[in-house]
């Protein structure tokens, strides 16, 4: 029943050195939420995150940011970086994950997504077809919206750790 919803990988962080194994695996591509990702939500990017785009682009990567946020919100956090970026994707809709794997060249069998959303980062790419991984959330703040959405998501992870006991 959530299965559209399940990622295919839980981290604690989109910090975590996973990427070495994803790279080995094929992957080249990743598409990245921002807030609450990578920064806490609003914060510009931070020294950490340019590192890891810096490190992910030596190992190869291609690194796009998918945000349904405002144009001024998502290109001033990506120019530190000089990064690819698409605003206002309308997750859960795929189109953007499309419009993202276009700009940076990449098939579905050869891109990730990493968020930490499962309504909007983890549907979204699932429906696109692209590896999901979602990440616990950076900071302790967010809107309201997102707050009663969190509620869910523990009904939704429950299940999802369950089958994953099953190992199904």
């Amino acid at each position: 029943m959530f299965k559209k919803l399940y990622p295919k990988e839980e981290w604690d962080s989109a910090y975590a050195p996973e990427y070495e194994r994803l790279y080995e695996n094929g992957f080249r591509g990743i598409i990245f939420d921002i807030d609450n990702t990578l920064v806490e939500h609003g914060v510009p990017a931070n020294d950490k995150a340019i590192a890891l785009v810096d490190k992910l682009r030596r190992m190869g990567f291609s690194v796009c940011f998918l945000s349904n946020n405002d144009k001024p919100r998502v290109s001033e956090f990506c120019k530190p970086m000089d990064a690819v970026y698409i605003y206002k994707a309308g997750k859960p809709k795929y189109k953007g994950y499309e419009a993202a794997m276009k700009l940076i060249g990449t098939t579905k069998a050869q891109t990730v997504s990493v968020g930490d959303q499962i309504f909007t980062d983890m549907w979204g790419a699932n429906r696109a077809g692209i590896y999901t991984v979602l990440v616990k959330p950076v900071g302790k703040k967010e809107e309201l919206q997102i707050v009663l959405k969190r509620y869910l998501e523990k009904i939704v992870l429950f299940f999802y750790r369950k089958s994953k006991k099953k190992g199904k």
